[in-house]
């Protein structure tokens, strides 16, 4: 699946849905803390660095998130530590995501079916999509897994008189079917480097072939790998020193709004996914 940067994300925009969370990527080891804020409608909103005084710590990160352009993602990232700051209550937000609880058992059923960790599944969609099915953005990507019709057609979704490939996205089960599915490929295609097949899905495999088998140079990527990685952290950390959790997440694209990180990736990063 070959599709520029940020298509999901920009689609978001577009149809006025929440963007969920942020991180800022440094090519350096940096701590991995978590910040968080709860605005009036009780969303959550969570970023990789202190945003503003809204921001309060969820959890302290150890100092060893290494990842950054040029450097092969070797056997992924290296899990942050909790602080003292988490807590069971702070990290059940997934619980009440009405949109969330009504395709778990989807996701639970794609991550048996494709061998993938159910909360890296979690982690992918709530980035691409905020688990909105209906999701579309301006490129065509479509759904939960945010895929385009040539990539969702390579893993079996086809269309028929009364429904194009695209509404048949916009299903739960399809899309997770062929989504799950092609992140399936793509860490196998890149093994024991996890940051590597989160790349891909965002910015397709050739372009990360392409960097020499390295995080591509682009902005929204970047912020995506780390975003996933994250996240999925956050959902499923170390058996010692942390507790799983679940919640209803909000992300922010630091450094301007998406369109502006696009603007700002190379021309390569704005064609559509191989």
């Amino acid at each position: 699946m070959r599709t520029r940067p940020s298509g999901s994300h920009t689609g978001w925009c577009a149809l006025g849905l929440p963007l969920l969370v942020l991180v800022a990527w440094q090519p350096t080891t940096a701590r991995a803390d978590m910040w968080r804020y709860v605005d009036a409608q009780g969303v959550s909103h969570f970023s990789g660095a202190q945003l503003d005084r809204r921001y309060q710590l969820l959890f302290r990160g150890a100092e060893n998130f290494t990842a950054g352009v040029g450097k092969a993602a070797v056997g992924g990232a290296s899990r942050p530590s909790f602080g003292a700051a988490a807590s069971p209550k702070q990290l059940t937000y997934f619980d009440v995501s009405p949109n969330y609880k009504a395709v778990k058992h989807l996701l639970r059923e794609a991550s048996q079916t494709h061998g993938i960790d159910y909360e890296l599944l979690q982690a992918v969609i709530a980035t691409e999509s905020g688990f909105n099915a209906q999701a579309v953005s301006p490129k065509g990507a479509v759904g939960l897994m945010q895929l385009i019709p040539p990539t969702a057609e390579r893993y079996g979704v086809k269309a028929d008189k009364d429904s194009p490939i695209k509404k048949k996205l916009t299903d739960p089960r399809t899309n997770l079917r062929a989504g799950s599915s092609y992140l399936s490929d793509l860490i196998k295609l890149f093994p024991g480097q996890l940051e590597l097949a989160i790349a891909a899905y965002n910015a397709g495999e050739g372009a990360v072939q392409r960097a020499g088998n390295k995080i591509p140079n682009y902005p929204e990527t970047i912020n995506y790998v780390k975003t996933v990685m994250q996240l999925y952290t956050l959902l499923k950390p170390p058996a010692v020193g942390g507790v799983a959790s679940s919640g209803r997440i909000r992300m922010e694209m630091m450094g301007g709004s998406p369109a502006a990180v696009l603007s700002s990736a190379a021309p390569e990063a704005q064609t559509v996914r191989d």
